[in-house]
């Protein structure tokens, strides 16, 4: 059985991925989020988690939502099984009419 991560490992790989999908070093988003430097790269290794606060400025320095810093990434297969359940679903919703 696979091991889920932890909100904080999501967090610090989409948190990781969204800087760079940016073109932002860390000094660069640190700066546009008013947070040090070395408190980024702390939460990029799951190391640190950030208050409300922090995370608002972080998506807003970003022009992300929130939400979007916590998304988690399924595999093909999941995606797939995930498809075929929404299929279904409207088959059976178009066969009950």
């Amino acid at each position: 059985m696979e091991k889920t991560a932890s909100v904080r490992e999501i967090f610090a790989k989409n948190l990781r991925e969204n800087r760079r999908k940016c073109g932002f070093s860390q000094e660069k988003l640190a700066e546009k989020a008013g947070i040090s430097t070395q408190y980024l790269a702390m939460m990029e290794i799951a190391r640190k988690f950030p208050t409300s606060e922090v995370l608002e400025r972080i998506a807003a320095a970003m022009n992300i939502y929130v939400y979007e810093l916590f998304l988690i990434e399924h595999s093909p297969r999941e995606e797939l099984a995930l498809l075929r359940q929404e299929i279904i679903s409207v088959i059976e919703q178009a066969l009950k009419k």
